[in-house]
């Protein structure tokens, strides 16, 4: 199953929001705004505090070599002011994350800032009040500020929830023309339809209800919905479904299926069942902060114990021991690992056409051994074009064939009659087009009288021809239409969904790198197979429903595999849901986009290769700074805590601060020369 996008730090408590949004059915765009700002907000205000704090520590200004040159009367009690309005201002949301943690016992990144920030208050408070020691005020202000600058970073950079439902629900018109008892037509809600009411949808208009044609015939595009490509031809009988769009033809339907009923509205529940029914898990820092956190309380406890009950060390030194070990452990570097990572790996990305919504599924995607595409518009263009021309008279070539054709076709909006006229340049000038509902076009062309037809009109009016040209065009599972001319049948024209040019190179990439690529399609086994075999993919499944999708992914899931699925369509979001990680052609619906983890602005195939191999260098350097953010405390905290206490050698703060710093900055530059090939 997919999981939540937990960040560092505010994992579990973002995850409140966002399970209450969804629940709700309210976006949590809102909510993830003000959040963002929130953390702002906290974050420049507690740097302006910090300047001042920094001042005042005793310890800065021993390592700045001042002296005493910048103490006063009750100097102390100003930085212990200062400090304390830091703490609960600054620190508040690592304070309440803590609580979070511990009642969820999920300790992790919130543990150990607040046990952290904590320590260094309440210590350097009551050295300020009399207990000799160090004080750690610095220390307090710098985590806060940098903890509350990762979060902010990393929250603008994933910003943006799911608007998926929202968009489904767009498709939808919000009013219909219902016919009245007296017979006048009359624009209502869709909340007023009833089953058996009766509504007229005129020629380009969206489908208001699932229902079924009772007068009229049209083509429906209905590729959004079931993923079909090509327009489907509708008559007396045929059942339509609410969010497809009418073609060229006026028709009436009965209502069969509303509000919850309706073919859409499972589609949207479908969508929410599977974003609710992400799993949580932590990512690399919250599993690095969790050890940390056991590291700093234990060893924290050792050294006190060592030096107060075994070395027998007055109870102030081995506090102050104790106080260095938790506090340097703290992590200045380990805050700022991930989102650093996270900012440049966005802004790269974006630089790339690669939008990333979902992190922790991005950080999955190295992991892809299974990539399932959906076929129209994602491998293919989700448009027709003319594939083969056949000639059925000698007295007219290729050429002239298609120039009829595609001069009256030209006048048309029918998707088939786009794809013939987009594909040839000469015209010939037309005269009285008329359009045959279901059935195609004609007009006078050059003085000719020009049809273009599909194969059930060549059956009405009784014009029969045998080719095996074109029944191999068929099995294919090509559209084929017919020209005539004067009334005698001259040829045939084969169109299909055009196959993306750069489909072919990324499933061979793909399966180079050792990842199955799976086809996913609305359309019939003809279509499907002919795609599957021209790119070469390993599987495909044919004829799936909507409905089924989600199931198809969970199948392939079943088989232990990490499943990435790319689509556009309305009928691709439950299974961009449902698999490890969704991938959303830019050019696609609203919903498939909104969604997805990762949009393909370019709406290319191979930008999937350029996702896996961004988030393969994006792990990379993650880890790499997490080794640079938490390597300097397997040195540290030995010396911290005094183990060659003997040997003249004491780890003191203002050392480990220097230590801390370094590991800081060694990570922000890191962080800067993260690349990766497209």
């Amino acid at each position: 199953m997919k999981e939540s996008d937990p960040s560092n730090g505010h994992t579990d408590h973002q995850m409140q929001h966002e399970h209450k949004d969804h629940s709700t059915k309210k976006p949590a765009h809102d909510d993830h705004s003000h959040m963002v700002a929130d953390y702002r907000k906290r974050f420049w205000i507690s740097l302006v505090i910090t300047i001042p704090i920094l001042i005042l520590s005793p310890m800065v200004q021993e390592l700045a070599g001042l002296g005493d040159t910048l103490r006063f009367t009750g100097d102390l009690y100003l930085l212990f002011l200062l400090s304390t309005i830091l703490f609960f201002y600054g620190g508040r949301p690592f304070l309440e994350g803590i609580f979070h943690e511990i009642k969820t016992r999920n300790p992790g990144m919130m543990t150990l800032i607040a046990v952290a920030i904590t320590t260094a208050y309440l210590y350097s408070s009551t050295v300020v009040l009399g207990l000799e020691g160090k004080i750690f005020y610095w220390e307090l202000a710098t985590l806060i500020d940098i903890m509350l600058l990762g979060h902010w970073m990393e929250m603008r950079s994933v910003m943006g929830a799911s608007k998926a439902l929202e968009e489904l629900a767009s498709l939808m018109p919000s009013d219909a023309h219902k016919f009245m008892p007296d017979g006048s037509v009359m624009d209502v809600p869709l909340s007023e339809l009833n089953k058996t009411d009766r509504v007229l949808v005129k020629p380009g208009e969206k489908i208001p209800v699932d229902g079924r044609v009772v007068e009229g015939a049209t083509s429906v595009n209905e590729s959004m919905l079931t993923g079909e490509s090509k327009p489907v031809t509708k008559e007396e009988g045929a059942k339509v479904i609410g969010g497809s769009i009418n073609g060229e033809g006026s028709i009436t339907l009965e209502v069969e299926k509303t509000g919850d009923d309706s073919f859409l509205s499972q589609v949207i529940e479908l969508v929410r069942v599977a974003q609710e029914s992400k799993s949580k898990t932590q990512d690399l820092a919250n599993r690095a902060a969790l050890w940390l956190t056991i590291i700093a309380l234990s060893g924290g406890t050792i050294t006190l114990l060592v030096w107060f009950l075994v070395v027998g060390r007055d109870f102030a030194f081995a506090l102050e021991r104790t106080v260095t070990v938790m506090v340097i452990t703290c992590p200045h570097a380990l805050g700022l690992a991930i989102p650093l990572v996270v900012a440049v790996s966005t802004s790269i990305s974006a630089k790339n056409g690669l939008l990333i919504r979902n992190r922790a599924a991005f950080e999955r995607a190295r992991n892809i051994q299974a990539i399932i595409f959906d076929k129209t518009g994602t491998l293919t263009e989700g448009k027709f074009g003319i594939t083969d021309t056949i000639i059925l008279s000698d007295d007219i070539d290729e050429e002239q064939l298609l120039v009829y054709a595609a001069s009256l076709e030209e006048r048309s909006e029918h998707p088939i009659a786009r794809g013939i006229a987009v594909s040839v340049d000469t015209r010939a000038p037309v005269e009285d087009f008329r359009s045959i509902p279901g059935k195609g076009a004609e007009g006078k062309v050059a003085g000719r009288d020009v049809k273009v037809v599909s194969p059930g009109y060549l059956k009405e009016q009784n014009i029969s021809f045998e080719d095996e040209r074109i029944e191999g065009l068929s099995v294919q599972g090509k559209t084929v239409v017919y020209v005539l001319l004067d009334g005698e049948l001259k040829g045939a024209i084969a169109l299909a969904d055009i196959i993306r040019p750069e489909s072919s190179r990324t499933i061979s990439t793909l399966k180079e790198m050792g990842i199955r690529c799976i086809m996913l399609t609305g359309d019939n086994e003809q279509v499907a197979r002919w795609v599957s075999e021209e790119l070469g993919l390993d599987e495909y499944f044919a004829e799936v429903l909507p409905q089924e999708k989600t199931a198809k992914i969970k199948e392939v899931q079943s088989r232990g595999l990490t499943v990435a699925m790319t689509g556009d369509g309305v009928n691709d979001a439950p299974a961009l849901a449902q698999a490890d990680i969704g991938i959303a052609i830019g050019a696609g619906t609203d919903v498939a986009v909104e969604t997805a983890d990762i949009i393909l602005v370019r709406s290319s195939p191979l930008d999937v290769l350029a996702i896996i191999g961004l988030a393969r260098a994006t792990y990379r350097k993650m880890v790499q700074n997490l080794v640079w953010a938490t390597g300097y405390n397997a040195v540290a905290i030995p010396l911290a805590a005094g183990i060659l206490y003997n040997q003249g050698i004491l780890l003191s703060p203002a050392i480990g601060a220097a230590l801390m710093s370094l590991s800081t900055i060694i990570v922000a530059v890191n962080a800067k020369f993260l690349t990766f090939a497209k």
